[in-house]
């Protein structure tokens, strides 16, 4: 049993992020173009500021990875590096809260998604939980404020 868990999360740290890029596309492709280009606009000016942030965020709090913290082989492999924050996550939740804006329902079912490559992340022990929070904080508050923004330009 343990192994077919491993296996789960094993997809789920690596390649479940994928399936949300598919989920976004398709979702995206029906949107009417008026719709079409204000999601857009929002993605090129969150994504860009989520992983500058981000940056900022990994030279201020420098957090090893569970794996080299505490002497273990993770389930997948990664290089020793800083752990804060979790790319992956990032990018997962910083789609799922700018889908949000337009979609509850497909948001939801990113935000799930979300939590699922957050949770695998730290289950292979290639990320801390803090370092999943940090990204969802990061993207949530990015998303946010551009949003905010946006709306008061609009």
């Amino acid at each position: 049993m343990n192994n077919i868990a491993n296996l789960i999360f094993i997809f789920g740290a690596k390649y479940l992020y994928l399936l949300v890029m598919v989920i976004v596309f398709v979702w995206f492709w029906i949107q009417p173009w008026p719709r079409k280009k204000e999601i857009l606009i929002i993605f090129c000016i969150c994504l860009p500021l989520v992983f500058v942030i981000s940056k900022i965020a990994g030279y201020l709090y420098y957090n090893p990875r569970p794996f080299v913290a505490e002497h273990f082989k993770p389930l997948i492999y990664h290089i020793a590096d800083n752990g804060f924050p979790s790319h992956h996550t990032l990018l997962v939740s910083a789609i799922a809260a700018i889908i949000s804006i337009f979609s509850r329902r497909i948001g939801l079912i990113l935000w799930i998604l979300a939590l699922g490559v957050g949770f695998s992340r730290v289950y292979v022990g290639v990320h801390h939980v803090v370092d999943i929070m940090g990204s969802i904080l990061i993207s949530i508050i990015s998303v946010t404020l551009v949003y905010k923004f946006f709306r008061r330009m609009k």
